[in-house]
């Protein structure tokens, strides 16, 4: 592919990616209105939330396959199309059935990123796959990071249905450049959707993210949560035996436990914790009184701004992540990323006096994460066969995913632990957040750990060859014009 249609692709799809993510971050600045807005308690109103996120982790994987079987570039359109649909709904929202409905036909769009980096692979020369590649799996935190102020702008001075209305007519943008400018690609597995495969795996994750998600509400020791739990472990041991049996599985765990695939799927997850940790304890602090002695008592607008620069330097570090693969291998890219990521945590547990303290603190931990999300795509798909491409970087997305909500739920247990009392109120502790910080430095270091289990850069092997080495399998240069 020329660059002169190379270039179009790649600022496409990683337009499409930052729009999603944009739509993830679009209610934040509504959490703490929507009872008052949509007539509900907290707890019901947390939904809105929660649907986004249960929506996502279902519908991630099985984009991923059917766009592998039926068409990446299909299975894009029909995702930014239930995006803008979504969008629309909860435009039109104002109350709770509505707004869950909308924000859980949102969620279905949650396998753009990973259909973007599979069409990638499927278009680009070689040399142009690593920084495109980077950009596009960088793009899940750019979104986030740029949309914040933008969203807190709007809700500041603006009715807050013109937030979803500005995704939806974001999401219709993208969706009219993937029509003009992204081809279909040639590259499909074919088979048969394995229904029972995605019922087994939906109930799984909705059992997981259910317990994850609402156990603080609910009470870590309930029943209920210990049932979801209990019934997490059942439902994933019997979808992972018939995966195994299956002609034609969801997910091939045979590809999925190689060494490769495996460990960065770990580290995946790992960092997906180590990212959102720092977007749970920044805002919180910017927020509080100065009259704690802890806060720095600033509106929401000036979190987002605090918070903007981390996804700046994360689109800066996408050819930075390339170049680092080229030049050593994507382990090692992954090891850099882990290891920037644990000095920033590190010296967020002891910066956190001053506003430029925590704008440093959110950009070195927005660089490790840009250059290690970028060297994970590379290492997914090096060691999977073409037709596996998507179903295989929907699953590393899924577990960044399964890593984010993991993160917010330890360090809600943590900061409803450590607590002060301040004019009669109870809020988190200044220990508090320094141990979420912590803990977010301890989850890079594990990442780095298994980083370094990941096998030497190898050279590249016939796709035939992909079941006699599954160790030593890095992908084959995709076609070019």
């Amino acid at each position: 592919m020329s660059s002169s249609r190379a270039n179009p692709l790649v600022m496409v799809l990683a337009f499409a990616g930052i729009v999603v993510s944009l739509m993830q971050t679009v209610v934040i600045p509504l959490v703490p209105r929507l009872p008052g807005l949509l007539d509900a308690t907290p707890s019901d109103a947390n939904w809105a939330i929660t649907a986004t996120l249960l929506a996502g982790a279902v519908a991630t994987p099985m984009m991923g396959r059917l766009g592998d079987m039926y068409g990446k570039r299909r299975m894009l359109l029909l995702s930014l199309s239930l995006m803008v649909v979504g969008s629309v709904i909860a435009a039109l929202s104002g109350s709770l059935p509505g707004m869950v409905a909308g924000r859980t036909l949102q969620g279905l769009a949650a396998g753009v990123i990973p259909l973007g980096i599979s069409i990638m692979r499927d278009e680009l020369p070689r040399e142009r796959l690593g920084g495109a590649t980077a950009l596009m799996s960088a793009s899940l935190g750019v979104g986030g990071a740029l949309g914040l102020p933008a969203a807190a702008f709007l809700a500041e001075h603006a009715d807050w249905h013109a937030l979803f209305w500005t995704s939806a007519a974001l999401g219709t943008v993208a969706t009219l450049l993937v029509v003009a400018l992204v081809r279909e690609s040639p590259v499909r597995s074919g088979g048969r959707f394995d229904l029972l495969g995605a019922a087994g795996l939906s109930a799984g994750l909705l059992c997981l993210l259910l317990a994850i998600s609402k156990g603080a509400d609910w009470g870590w020791t309930s029943g209920t949560t210990l049932g979801l739990f209990g019934a997490t472990v059942v439902v994933l041991l019997v979808w992972g035996w018939w995966q195994l049996r299956a002609a034609e599985p969801l997910v091939d765990l045979r590809v999925s436990s190689r060494r490769q695939v495996l460990l960065t799927n770990l580290a995946s997850a790992v960092f997906g914790f180590s990212m959102f940790a720092m977007s749970l304890v920044l805002p919180q602090v910017l927020q509080l009184p100065k009259a704690t002695g802890y806060g720095l008592g600033q509106g929401l607008l000036s979190v987002g701004l605090v918070m903007a620069p981390s996804g700046l330097v994360m689109m800066a570090m996408a050819p930075v992540s390339a170049r680092i693969s080229k030049l050593k291998g994507p382990k090692w890219t992954l090891l850099t990323g882990a290891v920037v990521v644990a000095v920033g945590y590190g010296l967020g547990a002891a910066w956190m006096s001053q506003i430029w303290q925590l704008v440093g603190v959110s950009a070195l931990i927005g660089a490790g994460i840009g250059i290690a999300y970028g060297a994970m795509p590379a290492l997914v798909m090096a060691a999977v066969p073409v037709s596996e491409t998507a179903a295989a970087n929907s699953l590393n997305t899924l577990m960044r995913s399964i890593g984010t909500s993991t993160s917010s739920a330890v360090a809600g247990v943590v900061l409803a632990q450590l607590t002060v009392s301040f004019a009669g109120h109870t809020l988190p502790a200044e220990n508090g957040f320094r141990l979420v910080m912590v803990i977010g430095a301890a989850a890079a270091v594990i990442a780095l750990g298994f980083a370094s289990f990941l096998p030497a850069r190898a050279p590249a092997v016939d796709e035939t060859d992909l079941g006699k080495t599954p160790d030593l399998v890095y992908h084959l240069p995709p076609r070019s014009e």
